[in-house]
């Protein structure tokens, strides 16, 4: 019995070998090749709910971006602060803002797949780049980093949204270990033509593949996932390129407390739940693979099997899943979360099963 059990263990640690290896290996390993910068007319497109303090501190940010020809659409989703106010302000400050105001609607009440829709149709560029309202560009080159990787192909962009670094707090190397370790996963999944997702802190793609979907439509009803559930659906192998030069990051605040974290990983499992069978299998083998590895591992040593073949399986196994998650932190700027990848990946390898069984009794809160 205890031998199946080992032999089941070993298979297990064999997919993983194959998701770190041939799959995450295809994002971390990768040489980056500069693009070529372009003149391209851009929308900056940032939807706003009661964001008043964010949007004052950041549109200036936006519009201090170093690129030719852009606008920004500014969505006010309906604000009850004074996040409007705020807005037309900025409207008269700057030429190319251009200010959507969005009405609450009786059939698409507090829906920001509605409010975005009503953005991008008021958009007049062709390309279009997209950013939360608390969220700020690392650099000045944002617009020209992301809007590089467009080609007559290319018309979809997925970029890397991360999070600010807090001194002296765990919890916020838990979440930027875990956006990062999201990253990762659609990065390369992408670079192996099986895009499947996209963060909406930072994407790009050519207005002309929204309407190929018709946009938010058949998604409209969930509540979230404007982002995901859109590039699930419209993103293919020919399509859809990723970029991640540090000079195209964006950031915003991370949550404070576990609850609000917990919350948001919620959420995020619940969008899940609608992407295609095939995406959500292999996020599924992913997950599942990675419990029974930390369970079959303890079950082997605390049942004594010997060590000299259980230990070696373990060891590979870390070793690497610790270089292929080095290399990709590297890459998007996050190496020091890397130190604490053992404890870390077991925190949030039994999160998800947290999350995975909470969401089976209960839809998790919709926030904005």
């Amino acid at each position: 019995m205890v031998t199946i059990i080992f032999y089941v263990f070993v298979g297990v640690s064999i997919v993983q070998l194959v998701y770190y290896l041939a799959i995450f290996g295809k994002f971390a390993f990768a040489k980056s090749k500069p693009a070529t910068p372009k003149k391209i007319p851009i929308s900056v497109i940032v939807c706003a709910k009661n964001e008043a303090e964010k949007v004052k501190q950041f549109v200036p940010l936006l519009a201090a971006q170093n690129y030719p020809d852009f606008e920004i659409v500014l969505i006010d989703d309906a604000s009850a602060d004074d996040t409007l106010d705020i807005f037309e302000e900025f409207e008269k400050q700057y030429s190319n803002v251009k200010l959507v105001k969005v009405e609450n609607n009786e059939a698409f009440w507090g829906n920001k797949k509605y409010a975005l829709t009503l953005g991008i149709k008021a958009a007049s560029k062709e390309y279009l780049l997209f950013t939360d309202a608390d969220c700020y560009p690392a650099t000045t080159d944002w617009i020209t980093q992301m809007s590089s990787h467009f080609t007559l192909n290319k018309t979809i962009v997925l970029g890397y949204g991360g999070y600010e670094k807090v001194k002296n707090s765990f919890l916020n190397k838990i979440i930027r270990f875990d956006t990062m370790l999201m990253a990762t996963q659609y990065f390369a999944w992408a670079k192996l033509g099986k895009p499947y997702t996209g963060e909406g802190r930072n994407l790009a793609y050519k207005r002309e593949e929204f309407f190929k979907v018709n946009g938010f439509i058949d998604h409209m009803n969930i509540r979230t996932g404007e982002d995901a559930l859109f590039i699930n659906q419209a993103a293919t192998p020919k399509n859809t390129t990723v970029c991640y030069s540090p000079e195209s990051f964006t950031y915003c605040e991370a949550k404070k407390t576990f609850k609000d974290w917990f919350a948001q990983k919620r959420r995020h499992d619940y969008t899940t739940a609608f992407f295609s069978t095939s995406d959500k299998l292999q996020l599924r083998v992913y997950t599942i693979t990675q419990v029974l590895f930390f369970i079959l591992a303890i079950l082997l040593l605390s049942l004594q099997y010997d060590w000299r073949f259980t230990v070696p399986v373990i060891a590979l196994r870390y070793l690497a899943s610790w270089v292929t998650i080095g290399y990709s932190a590297a890459k998007l700027k996050e190496k020091d979360v890397i130190y604490w990848f053992p404890i870390i990946e077991i925190i949030i390898t039994f999160t998800k099963i947290n999350v995975f069984f909470t969401n089976m009794f209960s839809k998790p809160v919709h926030w904005k």
